[in-house]
């Protein structure tokens, strides 16, 4: 646990988080805002996170595009060490944002513990590929058309038509990111999967302004037990 956690201060992490919220609460016109913040709450109360995969289930495999065209799948991944797995909504969400620039500066301390991240939008390879060149990452970031693999996980859900009108009115159109007109989105949720393909921690949140800390992955990652050679 890191100290800033320890001593119920917030992290530098956490903070960028409340300051994005800040600025869009008084950037974004209030019925827009208050649409928003009705569809947080009408995932919440519908309960979706319950249904998505837990700690203890094996995560099922997948193969993905990632932003330069390359197909990648899961078991490959897991023959090196675990993977932090992480579903984000698009390039076009601010948290979303915050938290893939925070787990890419966590790169090297993740792979002291032999992890691997991995990033997934329902975005077209073309704006993943964006997403990846814009912020530098040098992560994995697939593209998820259709919300398949996170339907396998129990993560994809309609947005509803109000919301997603909302989001075009402020210049978000779902269909153009995503190729599909269904107006869904993948819950937010990070996995850390292990060698065996068992999920050993999940952090799934149906209000997307709440991300997991990366110093929460490190301190999950660092009570891992290491299997020893046979």
């Amino acid at each position: 646990m890191s100290t800033a956690a320890s001593s119920g201060t917030p992290s530098s992490f956490k903070q960028n988080l409340a300051a994005t919220a800040q600025h869009l609460a008084s950037a974004l016109p209030a019925a827009a805002a208050h649409t928003i913040d009705a569809g947080i709450a009408r995932t919440e109360a519908a309960g979706l996170a319950g249904h998505a995969l837990r700690a203890g289930q094996k995560a099922p495999d997948f193969t993905l595009p990632t932003a330069t065209g390359q197909l990648q799948n899961l078991a490959s991944l897991l023959a090196h060490g675990p993977v932090v797995l992480t579903f984000y909504r698009g390039n076009w969400c601010p948290y979303c944002n915050v938290q893939l620039r925070a787990y890419q500066q966590a790169l090297p301390e993740l792979a002291k513990h032999g992890a691997t991240l991995v990033a997934i939008s329902p975005q077209t390879p073309d704006f993943t590929g964006f997403t990846a060149s814009e912020k530098e990452l040098t992560f994995p970031v697939l593209s998820d058309v259709g919300n398949k693999v996170a339907r396998q996980y129990g993560l994809a859900y309609g947005i509803g038509s109000e919301v997603a009108d909302t989001l075009r009115s402020v210049g978000i159109d779902l269909a153009a990111h995503n190729g599909t007109t269904d107006d869904e989105l993948p819950l937010t949720a990070t996995f850390i999967i292990d060698t065996d393909q068992t999920i050993i921690w999940a952090e799934v949140i149906a209000n997307f302004k709440d991300r997991p800390d990366p110093a929460t992955l490190l301190a999950v990652l660092a009570q891992r037990p290491v299997a020893l050679p046979a």
